[in-house]
C-alpha cells in the first residue's frame, strides 16, 4: 500500500512538468518561425517572377481571341475551346485541393484560441455561407435583369394601327437584342465573382511565400509559379465570354488578378520581420478567407461553368463526340496537374 501510495505521490509530482512541456509544444508551434539568412533580392525577383507568369496566362488566351475574328472550328477556336475547359478544371481542382483541405488544417491549429478550436467545420460552415450568399447574388442580378426587360417590353410596345409591319418586326428583332444583353450581364456577374474568389486566395498565397523558409521557398516559388499560370488560363479565357468591345475592362480584370498575388509578395516581405504566420489572428484570417474563396470557386465550377456550359448546353450536347472528347480531356488534364501541384503549394 505504501508503495502505491509512493508512486502516485511520484506520478503527481512530475504531472505538472508533463503539462508544462505541452504548453511548451503548444507554444512552439505557434512562435514565429526563424527565417534564417532572409536572401531580399531573391524574395524580392520572386514578385517579378509571379508576375511576369500571371501576365502570360491571363494576356495569352486574351490576345488569341481578339487579334482577328476566327471561325468555329479553326485552330484558334479549338485551342481557346481547350484553354477554357482546362481552366474550368484548374479552377475546380483550386478549390478542393489548395484552398479547402488548407483551410480544414487552419481551422483544426492548436494556435486558434476561445470557441474557434470547439467546432471542427468552421471551414465548410464558411465555404456554405459563400455559395449561399454567391447564389443570392445571381438571383438578385436575374431578378433585376428581368425587370429591366419587362419595363424594355413595356416602353416598346404601343398601338400596331398606326405602325407597319416593319417597325412589328423590328420590336421582335429589339426584344431579342434586349434578351442576349441580359444572358451577358448574368454571364458577367459569374466572371467577376469567380475573379473575387480568385483574387482573395491570391493575396493569401503571396503573403505565405514572403514569409516562407529557405529551405522551402525556392520549391514553393516553383509550384507557384505554374499555379498562377494555369490560374491566369482558367480566368483569361473566362474573361474572353464577357465578349467586350474594347480592351479596357479585359485589362482591368486581368490585371487585378495579375498584381494580387505580387502584392501579396510585396505586403509579406515588408512585415516578415515582425508577422507570425502562426499567430492566432493569421492563422484565423487565412482559414476564413481560404474557405470563402473555396465556396466561390466550388459554386461558379459546378453551376456557372460545368452545368450550364455542358449538361445544360444544347450546342455542346449535340457537338460532335471528339469534340466532346477534347473538352473532358482538357478539364480533367487541367484538374490533374493543379491537384499534383498540391503536394507543394
Amino acid at each position: 500500500m505504501e508503495k502505491l501510495l509512493f508512486a502516485f505521490l511520484l506520478l503527481w509530482s512530475f504531472l505538472p512538468l508533463v503539462v508544462r512541456a505541452q504548453d511548451v509544444v503548444e507554444e512552439d508551434e505557434c512562435s514565429r518561425e526563424d527565417l534564417g539568412d532572409y536572401n531580399m533580392p531573391f524574395r524580392i525577383g520572386s514578385l517579378f517572377i509571379i508576375l511576369a507568369t500571371s501576365s502570360v496566362g491571363t494576356f495569352i488566351p486574351m490576345i488569341l481571341h481578339r487579334i482577328q475574328p476566327y471561325s468555329e472550328g479553326s485552330f484558334r477556336e479549338w485551342v481557346l475551346t481547350v484553354g477554357k475547359f482546362f481552366g474550368t478544371g484548374v479552377i475546380l481542382a483550386t478549390a478542393f485541393i489548395h484552398m479547402l483541405p488548407e483551410s480544414l488544417e487552419q481551422f483544426s491549429s492548436p494556435c486558434l484560441t476561445g470557441g474557434w478550436a470547439n467546432y471542427g467545420a468552421f471551414a465548410g460552415v464558411f465555404c456554405m455561407i459563400a455559395s449561399f450568399a454567391l447564389q443570392l447574388l445571381e438571383l438578385a442580378a436575374a431578378s433585376y435583369m428581368d425587370s429591366l426587360r419587362e419595363k424594355r417590353s413595356l416602353s416598346n410596345s404601343g398601338s400596331f394601327s398606326q405602325d407597319d409591319i416593319e417597325k412589328v418586326d423590328h420590336g421582335h428583332a429589339h426584344g431579342a437584342l434586349i434578351f442576349e444583353e441580359d444572358e451577358k450581364a448574368f454571364r458577367n456577374v459569374g466572371v467577376m465573382m469567380l475573379e473575387l474568389g480568385i483574387v482573395m486566395h491570391s493575396i493569401i498565397i503571396g503573403i505565405t511565400l514572403a514569409n516562407t523558409g529557405n529551405d522551402e521557398f525556392v520549391t514553393l516559388l516553383i509550384a507557384l509559379v505554374f499555379h498562377q499560370f494555369f490560374e491566369g488560363v482558367a480566368l483569361g479565357t473566362r474573361i474572353n465570354e464577357m465578349e467586350h468591345k474594347s480592351w479596357t475592362r479585359p485589362l482591368l480584370l486581368g490585371g487585378a488578378f495579375i498584381i494580387m498575388t505580387p502584392i501579396g509578395v510585396a505586403i509579406g516581405i515588408g512585415i516578415h520581420s515582425s508577422f507570425n504566420p502562426n499567430s492566432s489572428s493569421a492563422v484565423l484570417a487565412s482559414a476564413i478567407l481560404d474557405s470563402l474563396s473555396a465556396g466561390i470557386l466550388l459554386y461558379n465550377a459546378y453551376v456557372s461553368l460545368m452545368s450550364a456550359e455542358i449538361n445544360h448546353n444544347i450546342k455542346f450536347r449535340r457537338s460532335p463526340l471528339l469534340r466532346k472528347c477534347v473538352c473532358f480531356l482538357s478539364m480533367y488534364v487541367g484538374a490533374g496537374l493543379m491537384a499534383l501541384l498540391g503536394k507543394w503549394a
